[in-house]
């Protein structure tokens, strides 16, 4: 992380443990000629909703411009991760253990830089994903440190019940 998503954390994190939120993630991006600054907030209970990441937009943004960390003018956005969260935390990859994910790599393993399907498991080192090539399921290990990106994803391929 930056000094200033860390910083943000810092001040973030006591607002969101008061509204009984879970912080997912904080991005410091520029696009385009402006700034952003993303805070992701989820709802470990139920569904998180709008009036919540407003709650959390409305403190945090006080605070922010009280103590002004942040030189550059910017945008605050403060949303839900959605249904392809981030796995950030060693508790995301936890929670993730039997779910459909996405992974990315920086580089190619088995001739390929993506792979979807199921977490079998993880530890420091290493993530093991099932995935189905045709009618055919196949276990991959991927090492921890050739992942770029890692997240939850919605297998298409599940009818509904």
């Amino acid at each position: 992380m930056s000094k200033i998503t860390d910083k943000v954390e810092e001040i973030a994190q006591p607002i969101i443990d008061e509204l009984n939120l879970e912080l997912v993630d904080i991005e410091f991006v520029k696009e385009g000629r402006s700034w952003f600054l993303r805070v992701y907030v989820d709802n470990p209970e139920a569904p998180i909703d709008i009036e919540q990441c407003a709650l959390v937009s409305e403190r945090l943004s006080e605070i922010l411009d009280e103590i002004d960390p942040i030189e550059q003018n910017y945008f605050l956005e403060v949303s839900s991760p959605g249904a392809e969260r981030p796995l950030k935390k060693e508790k995301d990859y936890a929670d993730a253990v039997g779910k459909f994910i996405y992974i990315k790599t920086y580089e190619p393993i088995e001739d390929a830089k993506e792979f979807e399907g199921y977490l079998k498991s993880y530890n420091e080192e290493q993530v093991e994903i099932e995935i189905k090539i045709k009618t055919r399921r196949k276990t991959i290990v991927i090492p921890r440190q050739k992942i770029a990106v890692i997240r939850l994803a919605i297998d298409f391929s599940v009818k509904p019940d």
